[in-house]
């Protein structure tokens, strides 16, 4: 594999494959170049080309344990059994089909700026998080495969650079979220932002559903990089938090700090814009990364993806805990 920035990105790297006839098995054998160019990339690395795996999923799997022995199995897990796929059980399947049925999210307001990009920044680009924060420990990795994308222009990912983003912090900034703590929740639990401003009941919790709190700066455990750590309001819980030992609800102090901290994190200088193809897996650390979906038309298009998550390495943070969803 050759290993190429990308031009219209400023963390993402492009994995090349010197062999066209077969790029899914130059990969394989690429691996230490793979995890080394992606901790280079600060985490993202995308990969063109691998339509084989439509026909072999389970080569996914394969990938995933490339980057961790613990690839998650979604019927262990608190997972909607639509959403699990029929045959490889450790993957999700992302589709607005049945009976996935996950629709895409709305459009910002304005739909598009006035040069014609597409809107990244929070808050008027919503959905931004890392996969699964609201478990201790959180997983390291994701794959995220195109089964089926949706034409050009909808449908894109949109990840950004929390090494990046916080090392763009002031000094100020930098001593207000040291040791700081964030509190993650799962959506239908009422007790994210939306939930909360319409005034939705807090759902009972069983003891493995619990918010978890964790560090707003997180130390990478193989590149030693800094990164913020954290999501915007619909990954956040808003009764309690969002921050640990600040003035919680959606008018709290806690608020005021999270609008300031994500719209930092997600200004288009530190944001890459993934505009799928058939075949395109991206490999994304959640660890130091966080990434939000687009609207496409979901009336005319169908549109199926996949995922896997890689656990095992969380950090020290992490150390010796038993998982909190389980």
């Amino acid at each position: 594999m050759q290993f190429e920035p990308l031009t219209d990105s400023a963390f993402a790297t492009l994995a090349v494959s010197a062999r066209a006839d077969d790029p899914l098995d130059a990969l394989v054998k690429a691996m230490d170049d793979v995890r080394q160019a992606m901790s280079a990339a600060n985490g993202l690395l995308v990969v063109r080309g691998l339509e084989a795996i439509a026909q072999n999923p389970s080569m996914l799997v394969h990938l995933s344990h490339g980057f961790g022995d613990e690839v998650e199995n979604y019927r262990e897990t608190i997972t909607e059994p639509g959403r699990v796929h029929p045959q490889v059980p450790h993957i999700l399947v992302v589709s607005n089909r049945a009976p996935s049925l996950k629709p895409p999210p709305a459009r910002p307001q304005p739909a598009r700026n006035t040069d014609g990009s597409l809107p990244v920044q929070f808050p008027q680009r919503r959905g931004w998080h890392s996969d699964q924060s609201y478990r201790r420990p959180p997983p390291d990795i994701s794959l995220f495969y195109a089964l089926e994308p949706v034409p050009p222009d909808q449908g894109q990912t949109l990840y950004a650079d929390g090494v990046r983003a916080y090392e763009a912090l002031s000094v100020e900034w930098k001593r207000r979220i040291e040791g700081l703590y964030g509190i993650h929740t799962r959506s239908g639990t009422g007790r994210t932002e939306p939930a909360v401003l319409a005034g939705e009941p807090v759902a009972p919790l069983s003891i493995h559903e619990q918010p978890q709190q964790q560090p707003v700066v997180r130390v990478h455990p193989e590149t030693g990089q800094r990164a913020l750590y954290l999501c915007e309001a619909g990954q956040m819980d808003w009764v309690d938090g969002p921050f640990v030992g600040m003035e919680p609800g959606p008018h709290g102090e806690g608020a005021r700090w999270l609008y300031s901290l994500m719209a930092h994190y997600t200004q288009p200088r530190f944001v890459y814009v993934h505009e799928w193809q058939r075949g395109d897996l991206v490999i994304y650390d959640n660890r130091c990364t966080v990434h939000a979906a687009t609207w496409f038309d979901a009336q005319e298009h169908s549109r199926v993806m996949w995922r896997t998550t890689v656990a095992g390495l969380p950090g020290d943070e992490y150390s010796g805990e038993a998982p909190s969803w389980k």
